[in-house]
């Protein structure tokens, strides 16, 4: 009776703890700068992120390449010209999540702190969003404004109508149990 006991106390105990890790299952990244001259508009659905509710710790990687244009010379401008992906091939953000209950129902607003990586450099940051539990599942939004002069994206003088100072950065992301 007492290993009985003891296995169900281990079995129990260790329940928690597998899932307290969630990965990315669908993801959804754009960005938006409004220019004078043209909007531009770019997706990418190939983000990887884990999170460990447990602790809040959070980490994404958001490969610049799988960034997807209306126009193919946009995306090649983009890589080629802006971000320079062969050099820089992905953006990195690694920090916490703060201001959140994952038991508590309903969706959530919670904050990100933590270092966002672009164009190879790193800012302290933090990101406003939301968090809600779903059938196991945690579905993650957030929106915020990226100052491309902030992570050494230089725009040429001749094209400043063309692209913004500044992106909106819009993303989705649903996350299952590991």
């Amino acid at each position: 009776m007492k290993k009985t006991l003891l296995i169900v106390g281990i079995v129990i105990a260790g329940v928690p703890s597998i899932a307290q890790k969630f990965v990315t299952e669908k993801t959804y990244v754009r960005f938006f700068s409004d220019a004078a001259i043209e909007d531009i508009t770019a997706e990418n659905r190939k983000t990887s992120s884990i999170f460990n509710s447990s602790t809040g710790e959070i980490v994404f990687s958001v490969p610049i390449r799988d960034f997807q244009f209306a126009k193919s010379l946009m995306q090649e401008h983009f890589n080629e010209k802006y971000m320079e992906s062969e050099k820089f091939p992905k953006a990195t953000f690694q920090g916490k999540i703060e201001n959140y209950e994952l038991e508590a129902g309903g969706v959530q607003e919670a904050t990100a702190l933590g270092k966002l990586t672009i164009h190879g450099v790193t800012k302290e940051v933090e990101i406003p969003g939301t968090i809600e539990k779903k059938n196991n599942k945690l579905l993650m939004k957030t929106k915020f404004i990226v100052k491309l002069e902030d992570y050494g994206i230089e725009i040429p003088q001749l094209l400043w109508q063309n692209i913004a100072e500044q992106v909106e950065v819009t993303g989705e992301f649903t996350f299952k149990p590991q």
